[in-house]
């Protein structure tokens, strides 16, 4: 049977308020107890300190985790490693060009996005995507001619069961 015993501990009261202070603080005339029973703890201390970083972030681009890429008149494979990845680019294109991102199991293809240069203006375009790519699956940039210019990066966010990656 387990035993029941009172805390009064103004240290204690102290960090609670210090580390939940959505919870209003340790309200008056409420103990804090302990107990000789064995019970699980789940430590919530950084989340409850603000310490995870909000989704948003996990996005970030960095000096090591970034691939740039620059496509002109010609394919490129911009990555071909399973995951979720982050595609971040400018497209330049001048009339007459035509361009595209697209994901290729290298029998199917199946297009993100086109661009078309059309009219007498240049126009510059950005793109910014998240993508997910299975095993024996690339992301290729696609320019046709030396009018158009696909160019940016490409981050790993996540693996392929969703584990994040830090930037």
């Amino acid at each position: 049977m387990a035993e029941e015993f009172t805390i009064n501990s103004a240290a204690i009261e102290t960090k609670i308020n210090q580390l939940l202070p959505s919870q209003g603080g340790f309200q008056p005339g409420v103990d804090f107890s302990a107990s000789t029973m064995v019970i699980p703890i789940i430590d919530l201390t950084e989340t409850a300190e603000g310490g995870t970083a909000r989704a948003d972030l996990q996005t970030a681009f960095s000096l090591t985790s970034i691939t740039e890429f620059s496509v002109n008149n010609t394919t490129s494979t911009l990555v071909n490693t399973t995951g979720y990845y982050r595609l971040f680019s400018n497209i330049h294109v001048v009339t007459g060009g035509f361009g595209e991102f697209r994901i290729t199991d290298g029998t199917t293809t199946k297009d993100i996005c086109q661009f078309t240069g059309s009219g007498s203006a240049n126009a510059d375009l950005l793109l910014d995507v998240i993508v997910y790519l299975r095993a024996g699956e690339s992301l290729v940039g696609f320019s046709a001619n030396a009018n158009i210019t696909l160019s940016g990066n490409t981050r790993q966010i996540a693996d392929l069961t969703g584990n994040l990656v830090n930037p």
